[in-house]
């Protein structure tokens, strides 16, 4: 997936889950994040970021906050923050072949009582596929989530009874950045949301997670990223 005009800036301070000032061209500028979660490891004072300035003249945000630049002891990464990325860059996936060759691939599809980011079929077998975003990495180890998520424990639990009834369903974790070794649930964080994972895998659930190949304007799904539970 591509992002259309982007700008570098430096990241001043976040002023709510929606809002944050950089600065941008010598100019204080107050830009939409497209993430609620809490970044807090991201979002730093001085951070390089890159912003996507929108296409839509009225808004009261000019730019949309879409990649931040983490700096570490071993240098910088380049972290796509955007929440709505991954989706997009798995229906590229998928489509793609990831999950192997699928029929009617579509997006947001309501089963049951949830809904799933996508659905399709597979020689005659239903297939359901739920995304996740990770942005949040620590000494190379990616885990999810960053904040509790009941909607995606809901998911989790909905992906499970499906399973048991025949269905091939996956968690595709997409983890926006390069560099990381492998992939685990944020125990501290949320460990509901970690022994659900794994019991979706005890009922056949399979647990799929995906590094990206990121540049300030592009976002690519692109090796996978072995996961511990």
């Amino acid at each position: 997936m591509r992002y259309a005009n982007v700008h570098e800036a430096r990241f001043l301070r976040r002023l709510n889950r929606f809002v944050a000032e950089v600065a941008l061209d010598g100019r204080v500028e107050r830009v939409h994040v497209k993430n609620t979660g809490r970044c807090a490891e991201l979002l730093v004072s001085g951070y390089r970021v890159y912003l996507e300035k929108s296409a839509s003249p009225g808004r009261k945000t000019a730019y949309d906050l879409i990649a931040v630049e983490k700096r570490t002891d071993g240098g910088a990464t380049l972290i796509n923050m955007d929440s709505m990325a991954p989706n997009r860059a798995a229906a590229e996936w998928l489509a793609a072949g990831g999950l192997g060759p699928l029929e009617n691939l579509r997006a947001e599809v309501t089963v049951g009582d949830s809904r799933f980011d996508f659905c399709a079929e597979q020689l005659g077998r239903p297939v359901a596929v739920e995304v996740k975003g990770c942005t949040l990495e620590e000494a190379g180890v990616a885990r999810f989530p960053d904040a509790p998520t009941l909607r995606g424990l809901k998911h989790v639990r909905g992906l499970t009874a499906l399973a048991k009834q025949g269905w091939r369903c996956a968690v595709l974790i997409v983890i926006q950045m390069k560099g990381v070794t492998r992939f685990e649930p944020n125990w501290d964080t949320q460990p509901e949301f970690g022994r659900a994972l794994i019991g979706a895998r005890e009922a056949g659930v399979e647990i799929v997670a995906m590094d990206c190949a990121v540049v300030p304007g592009t976002v690519m799904i692109d090796a996978p990223v072995r996961v511990v539970l």
